[in-house]
């Protein structure tokens, strides 16, 4: 406790930022240290597993020391450690709850495993003073597309979800083949705003007529195979055309996906999060979709949006209030359920 406020240090190590943060009262951040790895895994193209565990390893206390201290606090301020605990690699999660159980037992602290992906909805909470559960989240990274309701700080329900790649791991995919680097996300986000959105008419993929699930292998492809034989046939290939057709075409289906979410469970606020939480285009569509239908949208600026640890932390915060603590035995879950 400092100055009677709730004191939670956190922890987030599930891919290729190192991060940890301190929080007062779960939503006011006294600091958010975040070591990325971005220009290491750039020359691979790539998030390398191995190569990411070792510099977590590196940074993990180095980055506690600088948190700790930009918040003005010593490990006896501290009320609560909480550490994303799944899903992600496991070798990169395994450094940050050890991390997190050392600190926790040196220092006689309660433990919190917190899942990575109720970290990026809360980051929702810090930026947003107001909201509070009941709401609707639309959460897109590379590694997840999903839709989902959360009824309470604690708990949630998948309404939709990608069954093959993630949005921005298809952004990656289609940034390596278009030769524009490594992450690919916001590499097209920015190139798009050159091109025609319209130039090239690539698979919207809705699957049934009522899922609320995504698909973006196909749209992949049909970049893919675009490219291709424009190049056999020695045409001259717009980038930017295709990088706006192809971002256009993902975030139609987004939206479309997020609005039916919203039409058939009523709800009149959507917490956009995930690292394409982001992206320009998804934030001025869903705006203009949301304004449309009466619907507030929520978004966290472009630092929560990215992995960190103040996320992190205000989620491990409600799960204490709660009294839904762990203890030493945590572990990490590169498989962590978003649900139950």
């Amino acid at each position: 406790m400092k100055d009677g406020k709730h004191i939670t240090l956190a922890f987030e190590s599930s891919c290729d930022e190192t991060s940890v943060a301190v929080l007062a009262d779960g939503r006011e951040v006294l600091s958010n240290i975040i070591a990325s790895q971005i220009d290491v895994h750039k020359v691979f193209g790539g998030v390398v597993p191995e190569i990411a565990s070792r510099h977590h390893l590196e940074n993990v206390n180095p980055v506690l020391d600088e948190a700790l201290q930009e918040a003005g606090i010593t490990l006896d301020d501290v009320d609560l450690i909480g550490v994303t605990c799944g899903p992600g690699l496991v070798g990169a999660l395994l450094i940050g709850v050890c991390a997190a159980k050392a600190v926790a037992l040196a220092a006689n602290k309660p433990l919190v495993g917190v899942h990575h992906i109720r970290g990026h909805i809360s980051a929702n909470y810090i930026t947003h003073k107001d909201l509070e559960p009941p709401f609707l989240s639309l959460v897109v990274s590379g590694g997840h597309t999903h839709i989902v309701e959360v009824t309470d700080y604690n708990h949630c329900t998948v309404l939709g979800r990608t069954r093959d790649d993630a949005a921005g791991e298809a952004f990656d995919k289609v940034a390596r083949v278009l030769g524009l680097g490594y992450p690919g996300g916001p590499l097209i986000d920015k190139i798009a705003k050159e091109g025609d959105p319209n130039a090239i008419e690539f698979k919207r993929v809705m699957l049934e007529k009522e899922s609320l699930d995504f698909s973006f292998s196909g749209t992949k492809t049909g970049v893919l195979n675009y490219l291709n034989i424009a190049r056999q046939r020695g045409e001259e290939i717009n980038v930017a055309d295709v990088a706006a057709s192809f971002q256009k075409t993902v975030m139609d289906v987004i939206v479309t996906k997020a609005m039916l979410a919203a039409e058939r469970t009523g709800h009149k606020k959507l917490a956009l999060a995930g690292g394409v939480a982001s992206n320009s285009q998804l934030r001025s569509m869903l705006q203009e979709a949301c304004d449309k239908r009466g619907i507030t949208l929520y978004c966290p600026p472009p630092i929560l949006c990215t992995d960190n640890a103040a996320m992190i932390g205000c989620a491990a915060y409600y799960k204490a209030k709660a009294g839904l603590m762990d203890d030493l035995s945590l572990d990490a879950n590169p498989n962590l359920p978003l649900e139950g």
